[in-house]
This record gives structure tokens, sequence and C-alpha cells, in this order.
């Protein structure tokens, strides 16, 4: 089963917001984009399969990064030691350079993150790399599997992104922007553009955007809920 970003499931970790669900229509969906499991290289492990054995075999003992408390690499990773029945300590940063900066120095041994911020250190050798997230290979990642060819079959994480419009927009109107949204996805330029940063362009029509925002909002609602996750 394949999860994407959990942002949707916000109202899960907040008391009060400005904004409801029922506040919009949706429109279409408009690009996905994947994550890298990396780690340290003092990390034992060479593969995905490697990896998680050694973290089931050392429950509590390695620390993960994120970019802060609530934050998609927060709550995916939590979302990937359910899945794979491992414990690992929350570090959490105010942002993404500083976690990159102490999983470097191997005070933290694993981060979860989008693969531009960490690709020229892979490619270095200054961190490993045992899977992305999505459903393709990265472009700038051509040798790092899926966590389905690395033996996590069914695993994705996913943060994509939506166009939306005010609630009792016109349905002709409606139709119009996701006809103009999905001729668009279609071109070579958007594609290539979209491919260059990793990111694919992905359409969803209205209907099939509206049963992933609520498939996605019960998922990852109780996934916060059970881990008590709440943001900075």
């Amino acid at each position: 089963m394949s999860y994407s970003a959990y942002h949707v499931g916000n109202p899960a970790m907040f008391a009060k917001l400005p904004w409801a669900q029922k506040d919009f229509v949706p429109v279409a969906l408009l690009t996905a984009a994947t994550n890298v499991i990396t780690a340290h290289p003092s990390v034992p492990a060479n593969t995905l399969s490697e990896f998680i054995a050694y973290v089931k075999a050392n429950p509590g003992k390695l620390n993960f990064a994120s970019q802060g408390n609530g934050s998609l690499s927060h709550v995916g990773t939590a979302l990937w030691e359910q899945a794979t029945g491992t414990d690992m300590v929350h570090v959490p940063y105010k942002g993404s350079g500083a976690a990159i900066a102490d999983v470097l120095a191997g005070n933290v041994q694993v981060f979860i993150t989008t693969p531009p911020s960490v690709m020229q250190h892979v490619i270095t050798g200054k961190l490993k790399a045992f899977a992305v997230t999505g459903r393709n290979r990265h472009p700038g990642l051509p040798n790092v599997p899926t966590t389905t060819e690395a033996g996590l079959p069914g695993f994705e994480l996913e943060a994509w992104v939506a166009l939306f419009a005010p609630a009792g927009t016109p349905a002709p109107i409606v139709a119009n922007l996701t006809d103009a949204v999905r001729r668009a996805l279609e071109t070579p330029e958007v594609r290539a553009n979209v491919g260059k940063q990793g990111i694919e362009a992905r359409y969803l029509a209205p209907s099939q955007l509206a049963a992933l925002v609520d498939k996605d909002t019960a998922y990852w609602s109780r996934l916060i809920r059970s881990r008590n996750i709440t943001a900075d």
C-alpha cells in the first residue's frame, strides 16, 4: 500500500485550524515526489534488508533526524518504523540543514527526506542511501532502488501537490480547470521540467483526488494520534 504526504492529516495535529476540508473542492492532482532512506556510513548495512535487520536487532539504539516535530520526515519515519517493526529515537531539528549536518557528523544515524537535499552526499559516499520510497527510481539517484525493488514491497512514501478551488465553485468551472491541468501535465515540456526536479507529474480527476484526500486524511490522522505526534 502506498502513503502520500501526511499534511491532509494536519487537523489531527492541531486543536484549531482556520480552514476545514469542506471549505474546498478538489480540482486535480498535480505532482508526486519521493523520499529517500539515508544513513551515516557507520551504520553496518549496505541494503535495505540489512538495514531493517540491524535496526530490529538494536531497538532504541539508533537516532533518526527530522525537520521538526510534525514534519513529513518525522511522520514518514514513524510510518516506516510501523511498517518494518522497528524502533528508533526521534531527534527533531529546525529544518533540513541542521539535520543533515548532524547526520553527516554521525551524531544522528538516519534521515528519511527528499532526495535533492541529500543527493550530493549520497553520490560522494558521505551518506548511504538504501532506497527511494516512490513508485520509480529518482533520476538523480539512478542506482538507488525503490523500496519494492529493495525488498519492502508495497511501501511508498510520497509527497503530493494538488489544486483545489473554494467550495461552491460552479461545476463547469471546476471541469474546465481540471481539463486544463490534465492537458498541461501531458505536455512534454511540463513533464520534462518537473522531471528535472525529480518530481513526477501525476494527474488525478476531482473524484479521484477526493478519494485520495479521504483515504490519506483517515490514515495519517490515525498514525498521528497513535504516536502522539504534535507539531512545533
